[in-house]
């Protein structure tokens, strides 16, 4: 049988996923997991821990590996294994997208640099030391402006401000994120801030397959909620697209000129693209397919998962017919309404039984904290809907999320308590 080694980070949403997709294309499957988040293997992998941070140590530790377990694909599950999946198909002789690609596709001011330079239109974009007082930089500053961390992804540590005292405070807050996440000791990109251009528009995901660099694309996203900051919190995802047709065909042709800008060659790509007067602006492109569960929105000819497409491209295999299911899917990442202990989600069966809502997946646990946007880099769960037309997927996927109602209590720092004289109680929130 042919083996895949699967790059698993401490967490993801993605694994189990990629597992259903190697059975059903009866793959030998050994899970590379980082070394201080060991976790047991499925009976249907074996495990073998890397030091995701040391590409070359990692890369020793993988061909010692494949002299007793031949390894015929690499597939890293995100933004995070990508650049490591590159390194360790180069050491095994694999094809595979160039190291300096996908690193570039890593690095938001790479990839935004190498765009331009290749004419796709991107936001004006500039980087700053975490060090730098952020007050004297506002004169080199347009507003409205984002503020973001080249080192995160998902919306994490993304701040819009529109004038001198919101960057500032922006800048600041960003940089605190980087310091509390450990970044600035362990990369350059977490001793960076990026600081662009605000791109006015709806905003929609392509996902996509590259096969010698040519394009398929697999579905248009849209994201019917405005992305228009303070914060950027990703919610409704749906396709079709309600585009039109000349507007489809544009942002599939601007995410594979960004894409060929890259010098990505092969395997999944999730870009996100701003739709506006002036035309279609790329506002990330990654070598990866979309995270989270959002993957369960998307099926193809007899029912093939987009992980199963993935690995039978990897795997050279015969790819059926690209073609989506008939009708409409969407999936809500469901917000945190603010930070907290978890204590329960009530109304899940109210919400589970409205018509088109197909799964709703509670990821968090009772006892969690809940970490909001822009410091926070999970959800508390998905709702996947599907129905006859976009239309009825984004009702339906609101409805059941206006049946949902979360339990938080409130966390009450010392300080707060001896001021207010409260105690800490538990706040019924319904969203």
């Amino acid at each position: 049988m042919s083996r895949l080694l699967l790059l698993v980070p401490a967490s993801t949403y993605r694994t189990e996923a990629f597992l259903d997709a190697a059975r059903a294309l009866r793959l030998d499957v050994t899970m590379a997991v980082e070394r201080i988040a060991v976790l047991p293997a499925p009976p249907s992998a074996d495990l073998l821990p890397l030091d995701f941070s040391d590409p070359v140590e990692a890369a020793h530790r993988v061909i010692s590996y494949a002299r007793r377990h031949p390894i015929d694909a690499v597939v890293g599950v995100d933004d995070q294994t990508a650049v490591l999946a590159a390194h360790l198909a180069e050491a095994l002789g694999l094809p595979h997208n160039s190291i300096a690609s996908v690193s570039a596709a890593r690095n938001k001011y790479r990839m935004r640099t190498l765009l331009r330079e290749h004419g796709v239109p991107v936001p004006h974009a500039q980087t700053f030391s975490i060090m730098d007082d952020p007050a004297t930089l506002v004169e080199q500053v347009r507003f409205p402006c984002v503020v973001k961390p080249p080192a995160l992804s998902a919306s994490c540590g993304v701040i819009r401000a529109n004038n001198g005292p919101e960057f500032i405070a922006a800048f600041r807050r960003v940089a605190a994120l980087l310091h509390s996440l450990g970044l600035v000791q362990h990369s350059e990109a977490g001793q960076q801030i990026l600081v662009e251009d605000f791109v006015p528009g709806p905003e929609v995901a392509l996902e996509g397959l590259l096969t010698a660099g040519a394009l398929r694309v697999l579905a248009i996203f849209d994201k019917p909620d405005p992305l228009e900051g303070p914060f950027f919190e990703e919610t409704i995802y749906i396709t079709p697209s309600r585009q039109s047709r000349d507007m489809q065909h544009e942002i599939a042709a601007s995410a594979a000129k960004a894409a060929s800008a890259l010098g990505l060659q092969e395997g999944p790509i999730h870009a996100e693209l701003r739709v506006n007067a002036q035309g279609v602006w790329v506002i990330e492109i990654a070598a990866r397919s979309i995270g989270g569960r959002c993957s369960r929105t998307l099926r193809f000819a007899a029912e093939l998962s987009l992980e199963e497409l993935i690995l039978r491209h990897a795997f050279h295999m015969d790819l059926p017919s690209l073609d989506r299911e008939r009708g409409a899917a969407g999936v809500m990442m469901l917000p945190i309404p603010h930070g907290g202990v978890l204590r329960e989600v009530k109304g899940q069966e109210e919400a589970r039984g409205v018509p088109g809502i197909e799964e709703l997946a509670i990821t968090m646990e009772p006892g969690q904290v809940l970490v909001p946007l822009p410091e926070g880099t999970r959800y508390l769960g998905f709702l996947i809907a599907r129905g006859p037309t976009p239309e009825s997927v984004e009702t339906a996927l609101r409805e059941a999320h206006r049946r949902l109602e979360f339990l938080i209590e409130a966390r009450i720092t010392q300080q707060t308590e001896a001021r207010n004289r409260i105690d800490t109680g538990v706040r019924s929130i319904r969203f």
